[in-house]
């Protein structure tokens, strides 16, 4: 089979399409052929091991995991003895942080892992982005307790994270109101933001509206900037580790307040989260934002274009053509 390899760390260029050997499936696992998948944030820093403590997780000299890409979506291609909740043809979609396996035509995954079946009239192109962005801010809201009638401000409302931020807050029934640059005001008042923000022209840290929780979906604000315009109790919470890894050391500081926190949560990943928000999908509550498509054989154009950090929503990878088996 084809496959997006690497065999170490470094820019998009160490990544090679391939033939290797087809995975065979345990008793209890899933073969998959693979329709679409994507490159994301994650792929990028496993591939280039930054920052560097990734390598204590992805090994210390090469990695260990050669083929990247965390969240797919593909058919089932043949099933283990013990498989007893998918069977050969269905159309399921996934992901899997810890196995990776995507970039590439076929792939394993247990049957009670992040796997489902996928909504009825989703193409593979729209579901394959429709957990990893997601599954990060669900968890954030859901830690934040995002509820009816809430206040909520996303940062950063047009990359996978922001864009699913700001849809499945309206979901949970909150008031959004999204920060993004001039070019992209409607497309993000479309996914639901009762107000945009325009950040080329206004200082958002200047608003004069308080919120419940503040979601930064890129890692480039910082509590210090947005702690004022947190209500008395409210949240604010980073897709990343912050200036200085501080974030994570905000957590504590914060712990025991009776006022303002920060929270900075780690995402639940399993059957429960997919299922949830293969609901989101179906009920046209969420719909994944793709930026562009690309072909397996140009997965490294597809790593350039993602690291120049401008791409909005997502960036999917076609694997397999629907129709073909």
């Amino acid at each position: 089979m084809r496959a997006a390899v690497a065999t170490r760390y470094g820019p998009p260029e160490v990544v090679r399409v391939v033939d290797v050997p087809r995975p065979v499936p345990a008793a209890d696992e899933l073969l998959v052929r693979v329709h679409a998948t994507t490159v994301n944030r994650t792929d990028c820093g496993f591939r280039s091991a930054h920052p560097w403590f990734i390598r204590f997780f992805t090994g210390l000299t090469r990695p260990k995991r050669r083929i990247l890409g965390n969240e797919f979506a593909g058919i089932v291609e043949a099933v283990g003895a013990r498989v007893d909740r998918f069977a050969v043809g269905d159309r399921v979609f996934g992901y899997d942080d810890t196995r990776f396996g995507a970039h590439a035509e076929y792939l394993t995954i247990g049957q009670d892992a992040t796997v489902s079946t996928m909504p009825d009239g989703r193409d593979f192109e729209v579901m394959a982005p429709a957990t990893e962005g997601s599954h990060y801010c669900l968890a954030y809201l859901r830690i934040a307790g995002v509820g009816e009638g809430d206040e909520v401000l996303v940062y950063g409302a047009t990359g996978a994270i922001g864009s699913a931020a700001v849809q499945i807050a309206r979901s949970l029934g909150a008031r959004v109101t999204a920060v993004c640059d001039s070019e992209h005001v409607d497309l993000v008042s479309g996914l639901g933001a009762g107000r945009v923000i325009d950040r080329t022209t206004i200082d958002f840290t200047a608003d004069g509206r308080r919120y419940d929780v503040i979601l930064d979906a890129v890692g480039k604000c910082s509590y210090r900037q947005c702690r004022h315009l947190l209500k008395p109790q409210g949240i604010w919470t980073s897709t990343d580790l912050g200036p200085f890894s501080q974030n994570p050391a905000l957590v504590l500081m914060t712990r025991w307040s009776r006022g303002r926190r920060v929270l900075f949560p780690i995402p639940t990943v399993d059957r429960e989260m997919v299922e949830y928000l293969k609901g989101l999908v179906e009920s046209d509550q969420f719909t994944p934002v793709i930026d562009r498509t690309y072909d397996l054989s140009d997965i490294v154009e597809a790593y350039r274009y993602v690291e120049t950090q401008r791409k909005i929503g997502n960036v999917v990878i076609t694997v397999a053509r629907q129709g073909h088996g």
